[in-house]
């Protein structure tokens, strides 16, 4: 059991379960729940809330309560009494930049863990400078990232870690490959994201005064260059998301990571025209999204709560290749599985949520990775549920 707020009615409290994701994810709790999990699904609308809860019944005959409460973004004081209700707090609501912040602030004023969907590196950031100092205070884990942003990456890269020889310089290249569709939670923060791009850099630097320097040791995370890169046999694109940055501050928090470590986080296209259409795409993209009117056109033709079927889920793939250098040793390392942006980013942050909650953890308080707070256990647990970590050659 996690070592805080034991006496809390709820083990887990999923803010945020009557949304697209929050709804597979509160599914999936309810399929994969242990014996004698306490936990509650939370939002602003008692009404869809209880119909979930009664759809969630049928999947657990003669199962445990689910309990139902009431909080919304608005009104501060609702999710002060989330938060203490709770052991962990596990939330989808975004864009969170928008959304998210007083959340944050009630689980780090009340010593509660919490863990997020973001993507969004500006939100990260301006938690990490307001927040990460109570949370130390009252021994909060404040773990944002953990669904396909970042978990496969910032994990992937711990996985591969941990086979190359200790203190020594290590390098590591992530080369991602996605096969899914976009609803609209993640569509809107992306659009968010791209048009706030001068507070996203006005929030990093603002960390950047904050953060403590490294001693004696470095940890870096370049963009890189588009190359073609013939250890995976694909064009490499640089990916300019948050998941290097979250690869990077594991390493700056974790000596095995070596003296001296570099990431470098890739989309990985076997075609070049496709590679170059890509860019363009998402060029174009950004460059609609400075534009007020052109952004509330594109948030329209797909709204959040929107998303793909079933089917469409069940055909999506993802794959995250790692190629990891240190010592005289080359280790060709994946991590895989099914639907990124749905099935799979609800396992993992489920699965993130029950692992601070049961499982024996090093300790751990403020703003912190899952490689940080849950590490080997959350690779257990993700392995378990049929995510693929594997070591596909060493050389």
């Amino acid at each position: 059991m996690s070592r805080l707020n034991t006496d809390r009615p709820y083990d887990i409290v999923l803010f945020g379960a009557t949304g697209f994701v929050g709804t597979l994810t509160a599914e999936y709790l309810a399929a994969h729940a242990p014996d004698g999990l306490r936990w509650a699904i939370a939002g602003r609308s008692g009404g869809r809330l209880e119909r979930l809860r009664e759809r969630l019944r049928e999947r657990l005959p003669g199962g445990a309560e689910i309990g139902v409460l009431r909080a919304d973004v608005s009104d501060p004081a609702s999710l002060r009494a989330l938060a203490e209700q709770a052991r962990v707090v596990a939330t989808t609501v975004g864009p969170y930049v928008e959304y998210g912040e007083e959340l944050v602030a009630a689980c780090a004023d009340t010593g509660t863990d919490y863990v997020d969907l973001t993507g969004e590196p500006e939100f990260v950031d301006l938690m990490y400078v307001r927040h990460d100092a109570r949370a130390r205070e009252t021994g909060a884990r404040l773990v944002h990232a953990c669904g396909f942003d970042s978990v496969p990456h910032d994990l992937g890269a711990y996985f591969t870690v941990r086979q190359l020889p200790e203190g020594v310089p290590l390098t590591v290249d992530g080369f991602v490959t996605a096969d899914a569709a976009f609803s609209g939670g993640t569509f809107a923060s992306a659009l968010n994201q791209f048009a706030r791009h001068r507070g996203l850099r006005a929030a990093a630097r603002e960390r950047r005064h904050h953060e403590p320097r490294l001693v004696d040791r470095r940890a870096s995370a370049p963009l890189g260059a588009p190359r073609y890169a013939p250890e995976v046999g694909a064009w490499a694109l640089p990916l300019p998301t948050i998941d290097g940055q979250i690869v990077r501050r594991s390493a700056r928090a974790l000596d095995r990571y070596g003296p001296d470590f570099r990431y470098r986080h890739y989309a990985a296209v076997r075609r070049l025209p496709v590679a170059v259409g890509g860019v363009a795409a998402v060029g174009a993209l950004v460059t609609a999204a400075q534009v007020p009117s052109l952004r509330r056109r594109l948030s329209d033709r797909l709204r959040p709560g929107d998303g793909p079927g079933p089917e469409k889920r069940a055909r999506s793939r993802f794959s995250v290749r790692f190629v990891g250098e240190g010592g005289g040793l080359r280790v060709y390392t994946e991590v895989a599985g099914g639907d990124p942006g749905y099935d799979e980013t609800a396992k993992m942050l489920a699965e993130g949520a029950l692992s601070l909650a049961f499982d024996d953890l090093p300790p751990a308080a403020g703003q912190v990775t899952t490689a940080v707070a849950m590490g080997d256990a959350l690779i257990d647990r993700l392995r378990a549920a049929g995510i693929r970590f594997r070591v596909a050659a060493t050389r």
